[in-house]
């Protein structure tokens, strides 16, 4: 198959819909597939080409303010791009609803190809912050749009999935429920951390991930706190963490994946006290190690998660059925991606 993907960004950036496209665009290109990703990428003027194992990146030249928002700049050259690409696709699939570069893209491709749309919206329901949530009044349109166009709208949760239905009933018959998987180098770590001395966070550094609950919580449970990542917020948490858990937390770079693998199967718990996730890939990382996670019921539900109610706010998720991405690349070969 010939298969487009469009994301707001692709590896090295790092963030949850980096981690999935890859995922996905380099095991269907082992399997033989022709995959194309077209992404947004804020460091540059103009779009270029690379070969990234076995994978054709596209980066196009976005205007991300904030690490958000995902603007394409030369838009006739990319509706040129699409329109190209979108002849000799088999599947175009669009990754995340929170990007104007993958709603854009999305909207010029339904008239222009016979390829089965295929939209994974990553849906949080809102923005994160006073100006995103006024913009979503309006954004809510287009997504909408979008939506009623898909073949396939994919959702990685049964929240999410009801969260979509809630806010776009027109999507009703075409939402398919195929949660993200994990890595397989995950499966050769397990918990070495009952006795260890720190939690650990890892991912996205934004203000709603609410990681200074976190620092709250390991306080509580007598332990240090180790947050690896990068974000908008990195610089106004690592003031936070200065004036006032000094001696408490550590802010560290994202880590090569044998370090970070093992310092997860170390900790005593991963932590993530974000309401707004479609998933959490690093919270599923954990509980495929084996260790315990300090998580929000939004995500616990989320992954279906075996949960003991920690306080108000947080539970205690020890168990979840975890799959490996090779497995779940086969569902959407199955469930995404055959022919209507």
């Amino acid at each position: 198959m010939r298969i487009i993907h469009v994301a707001p960004r692709y590896h090295p950036h790092i963030g949850g819909v980096e981690y999935v496209v890859k995922s996905i665009a380099e095991r269907l290109a082992k399997m033989g597939h022709t995959v194309t990703v077209i992404a947004g990428e804020p460091n540059t003027d103009k779009p270029h080409e690379e070969e990234i194992n076995g994978v054709e990146v596209i980066r196009w030249p976005t205007w991300s303010p904030g690490d958000a928002y995902h603007i394409p700049r030369h838009r006739n050259k990319l509706e040129k791009l699409l329109t190209d690409l979108a002849k000799e696709a088999d599947v175009m699939h669009i990754h995340s609803v929170h990007a104007i570069l993958t709603v854009y893209s999305g909207l010029l491709i339904p008239n222009r190809t016979n390829a089965k749309l295929v939209i994974t919206p990553h849906y949080h329901g809102s923005g994160h912050t006073a100006a995103r949530e006024i913009a979503w009044t309006i954004w809510r349109m287009y997504v909408k749009k979008l939506l009623k166009a898909a073949d396939v709208v994919h959702t990685v949760s049964n929240r999410e999935s009801n969260l979509i239905m809630k806010h776009y009933p027109e999507t009703k018959n075409k939402v398919v429920t195929i949660p993200n998987g994990v890595e397989e180098d995950v499966m050769n770590y397990k918990w070495q951390g009952q006795q260890s001395n720190y939690m650990i966070y890892a991912g996205r550094i934004e203000k709603y991930k609410r990681l200074e609950l976190a620092l709250q919580t390991a306080e509580k449970l007598g332990t240090k706190l180790l947050i690896i990542g990068q974000g908008p917020y990195r610089k106004k948490l690592e003031k936070y963490v200065r004036n006032h858990y000094r001696d408490l937390a550590e802010l560290l770079e994202p880590q090569p994946r044998e370090k970070y693998l093992e310092l997860v199967s170390k900790a005593r718990y991963a932590i993530n006290p974000s309401k707004h996730e479609a998933y959490s890939i690093f919270i599923a990382e954990a509980l495929a190690i084996g260790t315990p996670a300090i998580i929000t019921k939004e995500i616990a539900e989320n992954l279906n998660a075996e949960t003991q109610q920690l306080n108000e706010q947080l539970v205690i998720a020890t168990k979840a059925p975890i799959k490996t991405w090779t497995q779940t690349i086969q569902l959407y070969l199955k469930e995404l991606y055959q022919e209507s």
